[in-house]
């Protein structure tokens, strides 16, 4: 299986991490995620699996399952004995105790404590990466990373990271963090799959150039890309969390049954699954360090695995991009070839500095 053989540095940093993460999101069978959640003991095959096939990017949060994620989590490292093994990722910024104002967000207080109990729930002294989850509108970014600093120097964490926040807003942090010499942000985690693509005209370039791998959540749009679902003359049809009433998305559009169209034919072609196919598509995409893979099954996680053990042939992913390409708002369209004729005429020979001229940007 080719997981064992992909790791890459995460970022602008020396972190090797899978290209597949283990999301476990669905661990444990309490509070927001419950209806989809897993117990430990159907939990513990997948986790298993997960880490004999080579894997070490394993994805939680506190939030996941009302802390019961990173619990079972911490148990199942502690039978396998590999901690030193993993990187071991959490999140921090949604609330514990609705009663309380700073048991939430991402002030310093909320994320010094939200760390202490992760840390106690996972039965570990550090996180490998710590991610901010979402933006809060409120805190300031230089607050988030100065604490950040103060956290890895007193050796809670290894390295830092973001988590849905807005493209200026991770700039500004990574910004900060250089000007001052404090600990860079590493990641950026966001949604991303061939029916939600609207991360490329800013977050890509943006962690490219800043030294961020972007690692991608939901590369199989929510399950809507795993086939399993068809297009009913009531709406959604087929057996899973997006036809359950209560905890599915908003209904497919159009233009997401043109994907589906398009990537089951690709899938058909190649002999690969659905699944496969979408996430191979995220995982090699430009920027892209690591795509965030959930699973309910070890069956289902196996096929997961093997979405990396084949290159889709460049016409398939011609068709693919084709279908999926969401159209462009100003000001992103005058950035395409046909506008940027107009600023530099194509006749004058005016390019960019040959392969060589200066070390590339390492991009995860």
């Amino acid at each position: 299986m080719a997981l064992m053989q992909n790791y890459y540095l995460l970022g602008r940093s020396g972190l090797r991490v899978s290209r597949l993460a283990l999301g476990t999101m669905n661990f444990g069978v309490d509070g927001f995620h419950a209806a989809y959640g897993r117990t430990e003991e159907q939990a513990e095959p997948i986790f298993r699996r997960y880490v004999e096939s080579g894997g070490n990017f394993i994805d939680t949060a506190d939030f996941y399952t009302a802390g019961e994620s990173e619990r079972i989590l911490g148990r199942l490292i502690t039978r396998a004995g590999i901690r030193d093994r993993l990187v071991l990722t959490s999140k921090f910024t949604n609330t514990t105790d609705p009663t309380d104002p700073n048991a939430g967000g991402n002030g310093r207080k909320h994320m010094v404590r939200a760390l202490e109990a992760s840390l106690r729930r996972l039965g570990t002294d550090h996180l490998d990466l710590y991610l901010l989850h979402t933006w809060d509108r409120i805190t300031p970014v230089e607050e988030v990373v100065q604490t950040f600093d103060d956290l890895v120097r007193a050796g809670k964490i290894r390295y830092a990271g973001l988590s849905d926040v807005p493209a200026w807003y991770a700039a500004r942090a990574q910004s900060y963090a250089e000007a001052h010499a404090l600990t860079p942000m590493v990641t950026v985690q966001l949604p991303y799959s061939l029916i939600a693509r609207g991360i490329e005209p800013e977050y890509v370039p943006m962690a490219q150039t800043l030294g961020m791998g972007l690692t991608a959540w939901s590369p199989v749009g929510g399950g809507l890309l795993t086939g399993k679902y068809r297009r009913g003359a009531d709406g959604l049809t087929g057996t899973g969390r997006l036809s359950t009433p209560g905890t599915g998305g908003p209904s497919p559009t159009d233009r997401d049954w043109t994907v589906i169209d398009a990537l089951s034919s690709v899938a058909h072609e190649v002999g690969r699954s659905m699944a496969q196919v979408a996430i191979n598509w995220v995982a090699t995409r430009p920027g892209v360090g690591a795509a965030v893979i959930g699973a309910s099954s070890v069956e289902q996680l196996e096929g997961n695995l093997a979405a990396l053990d084949f290159e889709l042939p460049a016409d398939a992913l011609r068709r693919l991009d084709e279908a999926s390409a969401p159209p462009l708002a100003p000001p992103y369209a005058m950035f395409t070839p046909r506008y940027q004729s107009w600023i530099v005429s194509p006749g004058l020979g005016i390019g960019d500095k040959p392969a060589g001229y200066a070390p590339p940007v390492r991009n995860a």
